[in-house]
C-alpha cells in the first residue's frame, strides 16, 4: 500500500519551559491516537521541540484507508419504537433497513455496512485539529479579538504529506510549507521542500536543531568543553539543563566570571543565585571547591560575544551582592532568638503558626529519637529551630535555601553539629529520587516535620481526593517512606501518626489514625510498584499487617527470594488450599492434639513444624524463616496426598484443621503467600 511522509510544525510565541517537553508528547500522543483510530499505520515516529515550535514527523504514514466493515448491536426485537428509530437515525438509515442478529438466544437490530477507506490527506486536518485541542494546557491564553486559545499566542503552521501542502485552518493559521528561524535573526522564512526534509533543512537555514534530546546533548557537550579548557568541572544539573534547552534554540555557550570575594558567602547561596535566577552551570575545581567562574548559554550566536559575557557578569553581579549582604546580615540575630517571629507566620488555619509546628516538630522529635536510642536533646533541639530559617532575608529571597542556610546559621550561633546537620537535611529527600538526610538526627527532624503536616493537614479535612493533591501530601508521605524504609529507621507508623495526632489542637480529628495509616500504605504500594516488585507480594506482605515500613520491606525483600525457589509454588497452593479450609474455622486453635493422629504423614508433618517453630521464636530474619519454610513443601504435599482433614470424627478433625492451621501461622510469621497464587 502507498505511503507517505508527514510534518505537521506549530509556530508560537515562547513556550513555558518546563511544559515544554509535556506539550510536545501530549500533541505526538494525541496525533498518534487519532491516526491509530482511523486505522492508519505507520512507521517510526519523531516528535520535535523548540521554544518557539512544537512538531511531530511520521514515516511511511498509510496513504489511505482499508476498506471497512462496521457493525452496531441496537435495541433488542420488541424494544420501544423510539428506541430503535433513534438507533436507526443515529446510522444514518430507516429503520426498516436494519439486521436482525441471534445473540445468545436472543434477537437484537443490528447495523451493517461497509465503508470505502479515505484518503489520509484528507483526514489529515480534522485529525491535527483535534491533537492540538485535546493538548492539555491549566492556563490558556487568548490574543487579539480571536475566540480560540492555546498555551501561547499561534503565528504559523506546516502541514505537508512529502512535497504536497495539507491545507487546513487552525487558530486561524492556514496551513503551508513555511517555517521560520530564530527570532534574532529578523524572523527569517525558511521554505521546507518536503516531509522528510524538514528536520535538516530548518538546521541549515537557521541552524536551529528542532530535536530536543539533541540540543540538550549539545549544551552539555558545550559546556563540559568551555570548563575542561579550564581545567575545571561544570556541574551540570539534569533539570537546570533541561530547562535551558527549552529556552534555547540555537545554544551557543560561554564563560563568564564575578568576583572572588563572594566565595566567602556559603556555596549553597551564590549557586543558588546562579542556577534559580540565571540559568547559570557553576564550575568546581578538582577538590569540588566552587570557583568565580560560570557557563552561560546564549540563543545566538554574536559577533562580539565580548558584549554578552560582559552584559550577563552585570546582570548576576547584583544577586551575588544580594546574597553576601544577607548572609552578613542574618548572622547578626541567632536562630533561636527567631522564634518568636514565628508566631506571626501561619502555617494553616485550625494547625496554627509556623512556631506552633516548630513546637510540635520538636516534640515528635524527641519522641522519635528515645524511640531509634539517639541523641533526643540534639533532635529536639533540631526541631525547634527547623523553621527559624524562614524569618531571614536569605530564605525569604532564595526560597530554595531554607533548611541549608538554617544549618549554616546554627553552626554560626555555636549550635552542635549534629543539630547544624539535621536542620540543613529536614527537607530531604525534596523530590523523587532525591538523596536522602546524611544523618539519623536529619532523618528524625525530617520524618516529624513531614508526619506533622501529613497528620495536621488530614485531620482538618484536606487529604488528597482523586487526582487532587493541593498540599502534596502525596510527595511528603512518599519521602517519609523512603527515610523509613531506605534509611533502615524502624519505627511503628501507626504509633508514630497517634503520637503526632496528639500533638495537634482539638480543632484537628484525631480518630483518622487508621485512614492515614491506609493512605500511607498507598504511597508505599506506589512506591514498590515504582522499582518493578509485583503487587502480589505487596498484597501477600499487607495481609499480615506489619507497622514498621522497614519491616514490611523486609518481608518483601525475603518473599522476592522465595518466589525464586522451585519449591515455592506448590507452598504458595498449599497456603491457599490450608486458607480455603480454614475459611470458616475461626474457633480452631493452632494448638494441635497431636496423640489423635493416625497416619504417617500427619506425624511427620507435625514433627517438621514443631522443628521449624522451635527455629522460629529465636529469629527474626525472614529470609531465613522462608527458606527454613520451603523444607515444608514434602511433608505438606504427601499430607494432603495421603490425609482427609474433614473426616466424621469430631475430634481428630480438629486436631487436623488446629494442624494446618499451625502450618500456615508459621507462614503468616512473614506474609500471607496464598495471595501469590495466580
Amino acid at each position: 500500500m502507498e505511503k507517505h511522509d508527514f510534518i505537521l510544525e506549530l509556530g508560537t510565541e515562547e513556550l513555558p519551559p518546563k511544559l515544554l517537553r509535556k506539550l510536545s508528547y501530549s500533541l505526538r500522543d494525541n496525533l498518534v491516537t487519532e491516526l491509530e483510530n482511523l486505522g492508519l499505520e505507520m512507521g517510526e515516529i519523531d516528535c520535535f521541540a523548540t521554544p518557539r515550535r512544537l512538531a511531530v514527523y511520521i514515516n511511511q504514514l498509510q496513504a489511505k484507508q482499508r476498506e471497512r466493515f462496521i457493525e452496531k448491536k441496537g435495541p433488542a426485537i420488541g424494544s420501544p419504537d423510539k428506541a430503535v428509530e433513534g438507533f436507526a437515525k443515529s446510522c444514518g438509515i430507516d429503520k426498516k433497513n436494519l439486521d436482525k442478529q441471534d445473540v445468545e438466544g436472543k434477537e437484537y437490530y443490528f447495523f451493517k455496512t461497509r465503508k470505502k477507506g479515505e484518503r489520509a490527506f484528507d483526514l489529515l486536518p480534522k485529525t491535527v485539529k483535534s491533537a492540538i485541542n485535546n493538548i492539555p494546557i491549566t492556563r490558556a491564553m487568548q490574543w487579539g479579538d480571536f475566540d480560540y486559545s492555546f498555551v501561547r499566542p499561534v503565528h504559523w503552521l506546516v502541514m505537508m504529506l512529502d512535497e504536497k501542502i495539507v491545507p487546513t485552518k487552525i487558530m486561524g493559521l492556514s496551513s503551508g510549507n513555511k517555517s521560520r528561524g530564530l527570532r534574532f535573526s529578523n524572523d527569517s522564512i525558511i521554505e521546507i521542500p518536503s516531509a522528510t526534509k524538514y528536520q535538516a533543512t530548518i538546521q541549515k537555514k537557521a541552524k536551529i536543531e528542532v530535536n530536543f534530546d539533541l540540543r540538550k546533548e549539545l549544551i552539555r557537550q558545550q559546556v563540559i568543553a568551555i570548563a575542561s579548557d579550564k581545567n575545571a568541572k561544570a556541574v551540570i544539573d539534569e533539570s537546570l539543563l533541561e530547562e535551558v534547552c527549552a529556552l534555547i534554540e540555537y545554544p551557543h555557550a560561554f564563560l563568564g566570571n564575578f568576583d572572588k570575594k563572594y566565595l566567602d558567602v556559603p556555596e549553597e547561596a551564590i549557586i543558588s543565585a546562579m542556577k534559580s535566577h540565571q540559568k547559570y552551570f557553576h564550575l568546581v575545581d578538582k577538590d569540588n571547591k566552587l570557583l568565580p567562574l560560570f557557563i552561560s548559554v546564549a540563543n545566538i550566536e554574536s559577533n562580539n560575544m565580548a558584549v554578552i559575557v560582559d552584559g550577563n557578569e552585570r546582570v548576576i553581579r547584583p544577586r551575588l551582592a544580594d546574597a553576601e549582604f544577607f548572609w552578613s546580615q542574618d548572622r547578626a540575630k541567632r536562630l533561636d532568638q527567631r522564634l518568636a517571629d514565628l508566631e506571626s507566620v501561619l502555617f494553616m488555619k485550625s494547625l496554627g503558626s509556623m512556631a506552633d509546628k516548630a513546637k510540635r516538630i520538636e516534640k515528635l522529635s524527641r519522641h522519635i529519637a528515645n524511640k531509634l536510642n539517639l541523641d533526643s536533646e540534639a533532635c529536639a533541639r533540631a526541631g525547634l529551630l527547623s523553621k527559624s530559617d524562614l524569618m531571614t532575608d536569605m530564605v525569604g529571597e532564595f526560597a530554595d535555601l531554607q533548611g541549608i542556610m538554617g544549618g549554616h546559621y546554627a553552626l554560626h550561633d555555636g549550635e552542635e553539629e549534629k543539630v547544624a546537620f539535621a536542620i540543613r537535611d529536614q527537607y530531604l529527600p525534596r523530590f523523587s529520587g532525591d538523596k536522602l538526610p546524611s544523618t539519623d538526627e536529619g532523618s528524625v527532624v525530617a520524618i516529624a516535620d513531614r508526619l506533622d503536616s501529613i497528620t495536621g493537614i488530614y485531620g482538618i479535612g484536606n487529604g488528597p481526593t482523586g487526582s487532587k493533591d493541593p498540599y502534596a501530601l502525596r510527595r511528603l508521605a512518599l519521602g517519609l517512606l523512603r527515610i523509613l524504609v531506605e534509611g533502615k529507621q524502624d519505627l511503628n507508623l501507626i504509633e508514630l501518626i497517634d503520637s503526632s495526632l496528639n500533638l495537634h489542637s482539638k480543632e484537628v480529628n484525631r480518630d483518622i489514625s487508621i485512614e492515614i495509616y491506609k493512605f500511607m500504605m498507598e504511597r508505599l504500594k506506589a512506591y514498590y510498584k515504582e522499582i518493578h516488585v509485583d503487587g502480589n507480594i505487596f498484597e501477600a506482605v499487607l495481609a499480615v499487617s506489619p507497622e514498621s515500613p522497614l519491616d514490611f520491606h523486609l518481608r518483601i525483600e525475603a518473599l522476592n527470594e522465595f518466589i525464586k525457589h522451585s519449591e515455592s509454588r506448590s507452598l504458595i497452593e498449599a497456603n491457599k488450599r490450608i486458607a480455603n479450609i480454614l475459611k470458616d474455622c475461626d474457633d480452631i486453635e493452632p494448638k494441635v492434639n497431636f496423640k489423635l493422629f493416625e497416619e504417617e504423614a500427619e506425624i511427620k508433618l507435625y514433627q517438621a513444624t514443631q522443628t521449624i517453630a522451635e527455629k522460629l521464636n529465636k529469629e527474626k530474619d525472614y529470609e531465613s524463616i522462608m527458606s527454613s519454610l520451603l523444607a515444608l513443601k514434602e511433608v505438606i504435599d504427601n499430607f494432603f496426598d495421603n490425609v482427609m482433614v474433614n473426616v466424621e470424627d469430631t475430634k481428630l478433625r480438629q486436631a487436623r484443621l488446629s494442624l494446618i492451621k499451625s502450618v500456615r501461622k508459621l507462614f503468616l510469621s512473614v506474609a500471607d503467600i496464598s495471595h501469590l497464587s495466580s
